[in-house]
């Protein structure tokens, strides 16, 4: 495509695909757009890992990693300890995500044993990411991606040593505002239809509005983002001036992706009324699929979600045992399961490989760009 950010990336179409799963990373890079590692999840040694392995496929094609990395975390939180975390979740959610289990017929004998120490808190504080980035700088990656807020200092200096853009997700104007101040390359606009973390503005109205208030930036690059499931969506959004797309949903049914087979299906048969912006996974708001799980955090009398990064931690090991229990059959299970994903889920009709997704991109994106073109008159 003629198009400076591909020019600029190494990219041969401005696809971007955000994925916790290392296979859909490569396959979208090696398929010409650029996968994006989701790696909040990882620990140093995982993350070592995943990256080794993209690098063996990718053929040196470019590649990124996201990072939830609170600018100011580390003030606010000064030494707090895993335990000291652990302390401050209230026994009432506890019981409230007990009480939720039991319901639904699920044991939750030894659900708390193993504590919170293990948990993946640490790396929305600034030490713990900066783990991650030691590892992520050690690899060719060609874009790096804060997801929480503008990116720290340290990030932005170690980038720039490697001539690395930075990004960050924005999800209101006065974001894009702070993070141009700061010196982001990239802008992820991200409307409310997004799966995971979202705002309340939609993708057609956040992007051009985020344009137009970037008109001082005259470099900054702008990728829509939030509902985009096909090429031709993504051919709308450069008409508004974007310079590409950042997916992240469209990758969840595809047969490489890390949902389980539970949920992949539970998204197969959704339509864009089965989501729901939630506070019960990570404390702040997220778009998920629709269950008794998110239900349940909105019902009268139910305890108010605890800020990110406590309600993950209780989420994260009840979620993983619902995980668990659905993918052996159990119906409790199966019927609380629930995922990040957004309102472009009614697009996800059809389990397809990840490549197959990618060339359908290209090849809706081209006839709507020749539809398009085929209303002006000669």
């Amino acid at each position: 495509m003629k198009s400076a950010l591909c020019r600029d990336l190494g990219i041969e179409f401005p696809l971007f695909a955000f994925s916790h799963c290392r296979d859909v990373v490569a396959e979208v890079t090696r398929a010409g757009g650029m996968g994006v590692l989701g790696a909040v999840g990882h620990t140093p040694e995982s993350l070592e890992i995943d990256l080794r392995w993209i690098d063996e496929r990718v053929g040196g094609k470019p590649y990124g990693i996201d990072l939830l990395v609170p600018n100011n975390m580390e003030a606010k939180e000064g030494g707090v300890t895993a335990e000291d975390l652990e302390a401050r979740v209230p026994p009432e959610h506890r019981r409230h995500v007990a009480r939720l289990l039991e319901k639904h017929g699920i044991d939750t004998a030894g659900l708390w044993d193993e504590g919170f120490a293990n948990s993946n808190g640490e790396n929305l504080r600034e030490a713990g990411a900066e783990a991650l980035l030691d590892v992520a700088f050690a690899h060719p990656i060609g874009f790096v991606v804060n997801a929480l807020g503008v990116p720290p200092p340290g990030m932005f200096a170690r980038a720039r040593a490697k001539g690395i853009p930075v990004g960050a997700l924005t999800g209101a104007r006065e974001h894009a505002l702070h993070h141009a101040r700061a010196g982001v390359d990239i802008l992820v606009v991200a409307g409310t239809e997004a799966g995971g973390h979202c705002g309340e503005v939609s993708t057609m109205v956040l992007v051009p509005e985020v344009i137009e208030a970037m008109r001082p930036y005259p470099n900054m690059r702008i990728l829509a983002a939030g509902g985009i499931a096909t090429g031709r969506q993504m051919a709308a959004c450069m008409a508004m001036g974007a310079a590409g797309v950042w997916t992240g949903s469209v990758w969840l049914t595809t047969a490489e992706a890390e949902t389980t087979s539970t949920v992949k299906q539970k998204m197969l048969a959704a339509n864009s009324r089965d989501t729901v912006r939630s506070r019960s996974r990570t404390g702040k708001y997220t778009r998920q699929l629709r269950s008794p799980w998110t239900d349940a955090w909105q019902a009268e009398g139910a305890p108010v979600p605890l800020p990110m990064p406590l309600q993950g931690l209780i989420s994260k090991r009840a979620l993983a045992r619902v995980d668990r229990l659905a993918e052996a059959g159990h119906e409790g299970a199966k019927a609380l399961a629930t995922y990040y994903v957004g309102q472009s889920v009614g697009l996800m009709n059809a389990e397809q490989s990840t490549r197959s997704v990618v060339y359908d991109f290209m090849r809706d994106y081209a006839e709507a760009v020749e539809r398009l073109s085929g209303t002006l008159a000669e």
